[in-house]
């Protein structure tokens, strides 16, 4: 219900772009962004969102009735933007397309320590919240779709099915990004050189 009142709010707000409503929504989102990276989603408090959008809580909940329901919509939001993001890959060659997903997950703007972490805070509060949770496994599915049309062209499939090649390469993204966030051993060249690699030698790409 409550994504369902945020994207509502949204809706309209698309009607006016850039209104005022629709710019304070922005703050909103940046400042749970900013509070999720400096002290954890379970730590920001409705009123931490609020001072970092500078306004009140009780301005903040006429946009969203909660933290729960900023965060929703602020993460469809995020993945909707990727899987933008992904798909504009597409009409490049096979080997660019490896390219740009190991530039894109291991070497971009959001491939950064804090943005790798905001990244995991969703995923945390997904494990709770239905809403998250649906978006999430839509966002994995557009990603696994994109990687098994990416081996449909490969010259040679890992296992004979480019469905298994993609279940894997994502499994493989995701496995490296948890790695260069927690294991100390691993840095992002290194996870950036690891996935291209890995992903041309199950192409069949010397």
């Amino acid at each position: 219900m409550a994504k369902a009142t945020a994207v509502k709010q949204n809706n309209k707000a698309a009607r006016r772009p850039d209104s005022r409503g629709d710019k304070r929504r922005r703050k909103i989102f940046r400042s749970l962004h900013d509070c999720i990276i400096q002290k954890g989603y379970v730590k920001t408090t409705l009123a931490d969102i609020a001072k970092g959008a500078d306004m009140s809580a009780s301005h903040l909940l006429y946009y969203f009735k909660g933290k729960e329901a900023i965060l929703e919509q602020y993460f469809d939001n995020i993945a909707i933007q990727f899987a933008a993001e992904l798909d504009s890959f597409r009409t490049e060659t096979f080997e660019r397309r490896i390219d740009l997903l190991a530039d894109f997950w291991f070497r971009g703007e959001d491939s950064t320590m804090s943005e790798i972490g905001f990244m995991f805070e969703c995923f945390g509060a997904a494990v709770n919240d239905d809403a998250l949770r649906i978006t999430k496994a839509g966002f994995d599915a557009h990603c696994k779709q994109f990687l098994t049309d990416l081996f449909n062209d490969a010259p040679t499939v890992f296992m004979g099915s480019p469905k298994d090649a993609g279940e894997i390469a994502h499994s493989l993204m995701m496995g490296l990004r948890s790695a260069v966030y927690f294991d100390d051993d691993i840095d992002l060249p290194d996870a950036h050189r690891l996935f291209r690699t890995s992903l041309r030698n199950m192409a069949g790409i010397a």
